[in-house]
């Protein structure tokens, strides 16, 4: 091992063992692939490396589709002997632009090209890649969580003897691995210097004359789509080099080919671990975004697929049966379905001349009773909507929400790593038990849902990260239940600031009524007798794999605006909405805890515009604003609203001074009879009967009091 010195193989040696082509051969056949294939016509690779070459950019990306077509024995060389195949075929390039670019200058002297891999193969998830993957070309879809910043890898290292002064070139082999450089001089020497040697180890690297490329260590993670029930996402690490670096940032959406290699880590001590165990990493040969960051979503569509949403947005009352197809399973809620499919096409966002931007996505709260399957609602949206995230609340914290500051262990550098709200950029975030999380972490979510952006200025690290991302939320009013008897804002335990930011705010109330509850119940037994309940559902309704395309297709081509009708409309009607809140407001004598600001007229813009992107129109009508209104007042208006009919302003009034009476007369651990209140208060101090009744339902529902003996004693038992 002392004596290792660096030996170098010609990469065009020819191989004449029997059974392999000659290396010249495979070199030859690739080189005619490039120059001969066409497509109708048109010498497309030859075009694409003159138009690269003519701009100093000297790659080529190759579909393997092209190269299967042309020469399947190639491709499978390809695909299971990647690192022998890929220089040969760099090498084709290069003579290929010798010829076609450069043909008068037969010794121009051209630099490293780069091969650039794409293809439709299947997928393989990364947690299927195991041994037998190593050294082969791999496909892999995920999501980046992670990119370093850019690095300078040595191509070729120039070597300085120290004793002699003598130079030598040598060239380091790709990937994470260490090198390691020749123990002895190789200088020839003349015969009667041969008794002089250099000492061992003479040789240092001289940095100014060495050859780099770029290098960046990208950090992909499984799609949290794919990722089975109960188990960790998993990452692996890509090393992209050159013209692939600086392709993706942390939260795109990718598919990465590669060639599966592996590495020894640094940290790894020989008494540590085992000598022969490496670590995977994927040396990167393309890079495909799944996704263009401003439509998000597959935005790649077939003329069959374009031709067949074109005649669905065409079909009479798609509203309707788009809303219908949203939770077939559950019962009614009609809506909130509608008002889920305005959430899921999302209105227009805007960038104003002053570079001021106003979002288009659409916020929805469901606040009410247990057993409304409001979960089941939030369970259907993820699987429906091309980009989404389901989190509870409970266990959802800010930085798991927003984006955390982690320390790399290998270079001790921070670096971020998004959260929900960012690896849902461009589409939805479902967030369960909404009341159950920290009022702090709550807060971290008010920037996301309104300004649509994350800010971060933690570790020396001060950056804004995208989160357009629509809000889904479900939360239980404070007593468990929705308290009939009591105001919307002392049931509901939200700020006014963040309420402020939903555009429709529903109140799922489980009402106690015989014609419902028999719908309901058979509609349940329908459905887990395996028939499709009492809604008869129309087989014709729309698949949610078809709808999450038609969802893709709707946002990426179609951005609607407000005809001047509709504003108008619009306008009159937002100052109508306003006097009403504040009669109701002045009529209760207190401050609406659901507030109607210009957020909310934006917001029935915004609806209207979803609206109108439905049936893919660019002009939202009255129609449309008629419909927004309609649903803004069926949900926040009547949320607003709630708890006005409890009686009048005079009876609450009384309510309240029954109750202090009722604190003064029974002190903690005393009881009496409720006929000796009634006489007390209704017949001696003159209040009435329902007062008294209200007073005692509101006590006994905040423990104060407890109703025993079958409803004939009252006993005070707490505060």
């Amino acid at each position: 091992m002392d004596t290792r010195s660096t030996y170098s193989l010609s990469v065009l040696a020819p191989l004449h063992d029997g059974t392999e082509e000659p290396k010249t051969e495979i070199q030859a056949k690739l080189r005619e692939f490039i120059l001969a294939f066409q497509i109708d016509g048109t010498f497309i690779y030859r075009d694409q490396i003159r138009e690269n070459a003519l701009v100093r950019q000297y790659y080529c990306d190759i579909d393997i589709a092209h190269l299967i077509s042309y020469n399947e024995e190639l491709a499978n060389k390809l695909t299971t002997d990647p690192s022998v195949t890929i220089p040969l075929f760099e090498a084709a390039l290069r003579q290929c632009t010798q010829r076609i670019v450069y043909p008068q200058k037969p010794n121009e002297d051209l630099p490293q090209h780069q091969l650039l891999l794409h293809s439709s193969v299947s997928h393989l998830n990364i947690r299927d890649l195991n041994a037998t993957n190593v050294s082969q070309l791999v496909r892999i879809p995920g999501i980046v969580i992670g990119a370093s910043t850019l690095s300078s890898k040595a191509t070729v290292l120039s070597l300085q003897c120290r004793s002699c002064a003598g130079t030598y070139q040598m060239i380091v082999e790709g990937g994470f691995s260490g090198i390691t450089l020749p123990r002895v001089c190789n200088r020839q020497r003349p015969e009667h210097e041969a008794s002089e040697k250099c000492p061992l180890d003479p040789y240092f690297v001289v940095h100014e004359r060495c050859q780099f490329i770029d290098q960046q260590v990208i950090k992909l993670q499984e799609a949290p789509d794919q990722v089975p029930v109960g188990e960790l996402p998993r990452h692996i690490l890509i090393s992209a080099d050159r013209y692939l670096t600086n392709r993706v940032v942390p939260g795109s959406r990718c598919t990465v080919m590669g060639v599966f290699s592996i590495y020894q880590s640094k940290g790894a001590k020989a008494k540590d671990s085992a000598i022969a165990i490496r670590n995977p990493y994927l040396r990167a040969v393309g890079i495909t975004t799944d996704v263009d960051h401003t439509a998000k979503g597959n935005s790649v569509f077939s003329e069959e697929e374009e031709q067949e949403f074109q005649e669905i947005s065409k079909t009479k009352n798609l509203y309707e049966k788009f809303a219908d197809c949203i939770a077939p399973s559950i019962y009614g809620n009609k809506d909130i379905k509608k008002a889920i499919a305005c959430l899921l096409m999302g209105g227009s966002k805007k960038i104003l001349p002053d570079g001021m931007k106003l979002r288009g996505d659409i916020n929805v709260l469901l606040l009410g009773d247990p057993g409304t399957a409001k979960s089941q609602l939030l369970k259907f949206v993820e699987k429906v909507s091309p980009i989404a995230i389901y989190t509870s609340g409970k266990g959802s914290s800010a930085a798991g929400l927003t984006a955390s500051v982690q320390r790399d262990t290998a270079t001790r550098e921070f670096y971020l790593e998004g959260g929900a709200m960012v690896l849902a950029d461009g589409g939805v975030v479902c967030i369960d038990e909404f009341d159950k999380m920290r009022d702090e972490d709550r807060v971290a979510i008010h920037e996301a849902m309104e300004q649509q952006t994350i800010s971060i200025a933690k570790a020396g690290i001060t950056t804004i990260l995208n989160a357009r991302t629509s809000v889904l939320a479900a939360a239980n009013p404070i007593f468990g239940r929705y308290d009939d008897l009591k105001s919307p804002g002392e049931n509901i335990d939200f700020q006014t600031t963040i309420l402020s930011r939903f555009d429709m705010i529903f109140i799922v109330r489980d009402e106690h009524e015989k014609g419902r509850d028999e719908r309901i119940a058979k509609h349940v037994m329908g459905i887990h007798m395996g028939r499709s309940g009492v809604e008869e559902q129309r087989e014709s309704e729309i698949p949610v794999e078809k709808m999450k395309r038609y969802i893709s297709y709707c946002k990426s081509r179609c951005a609607p605006r407000l005809s001047p009708e509709a504003a108008e409309k619009l306008s009159s009607h937002f100052v109508s909405i306003r006097r009403r809140v504040h009669e109701s407001e002045r009529a209760a004598n207190l401050r609406s805890s659901i507030p109607i600001t210009v957020r909310q007229l934006e917001a029935i813009i915004r609806i209207s515009e979803s609206l109108a992107k439905l049936t893919l129109s660019n002009v939202a009508t009255e129609e449309h604003v008629d419909e927004a209104i309609r649903l803004f007042l069926a949900s926040t208006m009547d949320a607003v609203t709630q708890g006005e009919g409890q009686g009048s302003r005079e009876l609450m009034e009384e309510v309240g001074k029954v109750e202090e009476e009722l604190r003064r007369r029974l002190p903690i651990g005393w009881s009496t009879s409720l006929a000796t209140l009634r006489k007390e208060f209704v017949e001696g101090r003159g209040y009435s009967e329902e007062g008294l009744r209200r007073a005692l339902v509101v006590l006994g529902r905040r423990e104060t009091v407890q109703i025993r003996s079958g409803g004939s004693q009252v006993y005070r038992c707490g505060a």
